[in-house]
């Protein structure tokens, strides 16, 4: 246990530099605009403390192939606006019906639920309007648009929408493994993987070097969806920083596979997930250290 700890803390420690950068480039493009109450629901959901995954993975694919931090910076900001607003769009009642989420009180509950979708789509065109722009440094105007299409069908029919659609379709009613996966690589792996394709297009990569790292953060994404499962059944809310046991009446990788039986399976997802790194040898340790990273956490 001692040294599942002390690798935890090594992995945070390698993580917490590129989670600063993204806070600080998010408050530097968060524009607040004319609606206080919008901008309040906005930056409280925005600005609480979180592991910024998703644009963090950008980060690092695009150090992977060498691409400059200044050009995929905004862009995997951009993602995690889009992840934002897809939270407090989760956690609404006719959603989830979550009251906590980031160690704070959901969205919904201080700013009440109509400031809350009003923020959701706030954070949604404020993502596009930043790929839109462009920045200092930034990918070309092709690059973005593909960029911005990455990101429009990981959200849309395809991708997170159809993932929450069917997830709550079938509520209440035991799910077969294929559609749970269904389902979670789209409310999940769907910006796992714009992430990665982000920052190989940010760097310049060849379709085959994005292949890699798109086959890399889907079973990452896949993961990171199973820990959170063993977490809503085995944490607690306040090591969690949200609301634990809210999938006890939902198919979840732990109901269908067990604890161990899913804490296998988040391994085996980390495996097959560092396999796709292969090719590059040495300088891809940091995304291997971030598949680690997300099957240990607690949080």
């Amino acid at each position: 246990m001692t040294a599942l700890l002390t690798d935890f803390a090594a992995l945070e420690k390698a993580l917490e530099e590129r989670r600063a950068r993204v806070d600080s480039a998010l408050r530097a493009l968060w524009g607040a605009g004319r609606s206080p109450e919008v901008a309040a629901a906005v930056e409280d959901s925005l600005f609480a403390p979180a592991k910024r995954i998703r644009p963090v993975l950008a980060l690092l694919v695009s150090d992977l192939f060498r691409g400059d931090p200044a050009a995929a910076l905004p862009a995997a900001c951009a993602v995690e606006m889009v992840h934002t607003a897809s939270l407090v769009l989760d956690d609404l009642p006719a959603m989830d019906d979550a009251t906590s989420r980031r160690g704070r009180p959901a969205c919904h509950v201080v700013h009440g639920q109509a400031n809350a979708i009003l923020a959701a789509f706030a954070l949604l065109s404020r993502a596009y309007e930043i790929l839109a722009e462009g920045w200092p440094g930034a990918p070309a105007a092709a690059t973005r648009a593909a960029i911005a299409r990455d990101l429009g069908r990981a959200v849309g029919m395809d991708g997170m929408v159809a993932g929450q659609a069917r997830d709550l379709s079938m509520a209440g009613r035991a799910l077969d493994f294929a559609t749970l996966e269904f389902i979670h690589s789209r409310k999940t792996g769907a910006l796992f993987t714009a992430s990665a394709a982000l920052g190989a297009a940010a760097a310049g990569a060849s379709a085959a070097e994005t292949s890699s790292v798109v086959a890399y953060a889907k079973n990452l994404g896949l993961a990171f969806q199973v820990v959170d499962d063993l977490i809503d059944a085995t944490g607690s809310a306040e090591e969690a920083g949200k609301d634990v046991g809210k999938d006890l009446k939902k198919t979840t990788f732990v109901s269908f596979s067990g604890v161990e039986g899913a804490r296998q399976l988040a391994e085996e997802l980390s495996a097959a997930s560092r396999e796709a790194l292969a090719g590059f040898g040495a300088r891809a340790q940091p995304l291997r250290d971030l598949t680690r990273y997300v099957v240990i956490r607690k949080k």
